[in-house]
């Protein structure tokens, strides 16, 4: 029987039934909102720093929208502007890395709108398992460029990310490298299987749907603990899916219509 793997783990090459890549470096510091309007107006940014792109008044500006769209967790928001997405777009889309909009990542995927990405988060906070407590260990299923793998950072306590295309696991890891995330495992392999060796997970969150959430993901989900994910409807849609893991077996609610890239098994 495989073991999790010691943490922080190396920052090696893997396969499907990989070990888990850790960024080392510096551990982040997330400080808490001091009272409680921080709720719909995040923990500023200290006075801007930085200029044009680099620039903190962009990120809070961002932050903003995002309060006024009804993201209201201090928590999330707060993360969101710490990290800076310009750094996960493509040269030719910088301009347009703030604005809430989904950008191409190259083979055929995207970085979900800041929008979509601070809700999906702020569910997974709300699962009632945690109880207001510090998330735990998360999988993410799509490392895609690595964006929301570095939000996750801010607000988890571990994060592990897996992803089926090798172009985009090493353009997440080059995004990432620099950011000296001790506390993110990048791993490339089929996020259909979910990654048993760190599992149980308090959290699991997808940017790809499928007709069904695998039960792979059900598995490694821990009691208390929370999906978020894309699911196909009746209608051919895609909604998102909260599902939850209590000692009486799953809840599961559907929620908003969203447009994500289909869930697919297997390594490319």
């Amino acid at each position: 029987m495989k073991q999790r793997p010691s943490f922080p783990a190396r920052l090696d090459s893997v396969a499907p039934a990989a070990k888990p890549q850790t960024l080392l470096g510096a551990t982040r510091v997330l400080t808490k909102p001091q009272t409680a309007a921080a709720r719909h107006a995040p923990t500023p940014l200290a006075s801007p720093t930085g200029v044009g792109l680099d620039s903190s008044a962009i990120r809070a500006r961002m932050v903003q929208k995002l309060a006024e769209q009804g993201v209201d967790d201090a928590v999330v928001l707060d993360a969101m502007g710490r990290i800076e997405r310009h750094r996960f777009v493509d040269s030719a889309l910088v301009n347009q890395a703030y604005e809430d909009t989904s950008l191409p990542i190259g083979l055929g995927q995207t970085i979900s709108k800041p929008n979509v990405v601070a809700r999906m988060i702020a569910l997974l906070r709300e699962a009632p398992g945690l109880q207001g407590q510090p998330m735990g260990r998360v999988l993410e299923i799509g490392t895609g460029c690595g964006y929301q793998a570095a939000v996750l950072s801010l607000v988890a306590r571990e994060v592990y990310s897996i992803e089926r295309l090798r172009g985009l696991h090493d353009k997440a890891r080059e995004n990432l490298r620099p950011m000296r995330l001790p506390n993110v495992h990048v791993i490339f392999g089929d996020g259909m299987l979910g990654y048993p060796q760190g599992a149980p997970y308090s959290a699991i969150i997808a940017a790809a749907g499928g007709e069904a959430v695998p039960q792979a993901w059900i598995d490694q989900l821990a009691v208390g603990g929370r999906i978020v994910a894309p699911m196909q409807t009746v209608t051919g849609q895609q909604a998102l899916v909260v599902i939850d893991k209590t000692s009486q077996g799953l809840q599961q609610s559907l929620l908003e219509a969203v447009h994500f890239v289909p869930l697919k098994s297997g390594i490319a």
